[in-house]
């Protein structure tokens, strides 16, 4: 089995979503940064690597008996063993995941890019190794809390945790089906079309607010987001948090 040493992780902890597990160039100063002392790489195909990547769902057995207490983090003197952790590749991506003792990938990380460049020497004329896994029947379903991909490729890591901050408050918007609420927000969204907007019923416009506010970024964005949230306590600490950052 392949091996690396003194590999930088930056935990991103219960993301579901690959997106959400930031590139070292997003890393900020206040991420806690540890310092792996070895760490098993393992060679994947594609499909594995995506299901893991972009689920929290049990890694197959024959992938966790691999890689079993393969793993040490240096803390201080003291070498700590890790049940379930390792590199992984498709050849393309790379991801770092910790399972936490569980069986499933709780923890994720990126490389920085000169650990990234070792990955590619690694599996140099190498093939995939193939472990047997139950792959799901149907393709993963994005929700409003959890958006496909394509709404949130080119943000930035601050515009993602804000866009998740509306998708918040517009899922609340929803659960409360108050027709005139949810169509006030559209108007304020789409000011020229109040008369279309005042035809229509509560699940037209909430489905009307949700796909025109999941496309890209702006400051007409961030601007209904301060609206929608205010006298909301917990959404206004966390809109707080992430607009005090650089």
């Amino acid at each position: 089995m392949l091996y690396m040493h003194d590999v930088w992780v930056n935990w991103f902890e219960g993301e579901e979503n690959g997106y959400n597990v930031c590139h070292y160039h997003e890393w900020s100063k206040d991420d806690a940064i540890e310092i792996l002392e070895q760490i098993p790489l393992l060679y994947i195909t594609k499909e594995l690597f995506s299901y893991i990547e972009n689920d929290l769902e049990e890694i197959p057995r024959s992938l966790l008996q691999k890689i079993y207490q393969q793993a040490y983090l240096r803390n201080g003197p003291e070498r700590v063993m890790l049940e379930y952790t390792a590199i992984i590749t498709d050849g393309k991506d790379i991801l770092v995941f910790d399972t936490m003792g569980y069986e499933i990938p709780i923890r994720k990380s990126r490389l920085v890019p000169r650990q990234e460049q070792i990955v590619y020497r690694l599996i140099d004329g190498k093939k995939p190794e193939r472990f047997k896994w139950h792959q799901k029947r149907n393709l993963k379903e994005y929700h409003v809390l959890s958006l496909a991909p394509r709404y949130m490729i080119g943000l930035t890591r601050k515009e993602r945790h804000l866009k998740h901050l509306l998708m918040i408050a517009i899922d609340q918007l929803r659960g409360a089906s108050n027709k005139d609420e949810i169509k006030y927000w559209l108007t304020e969204w789409q000011p020229k079309h109040y008369e279309i907007v005042k035809a229509m019923d509560a699940r037209t416009a909430w489905e009307t607010l949700y796909k025109g506010l999941r496309e890209g970024w702006s400051a007409a964005h961030e601007d209904l987001l301060n609206k929608m949230i205010k006298g909301q306590p917990f959404l206004e600490k966390m809109l707080q948090v992430e607009q005090l950052k650089p």
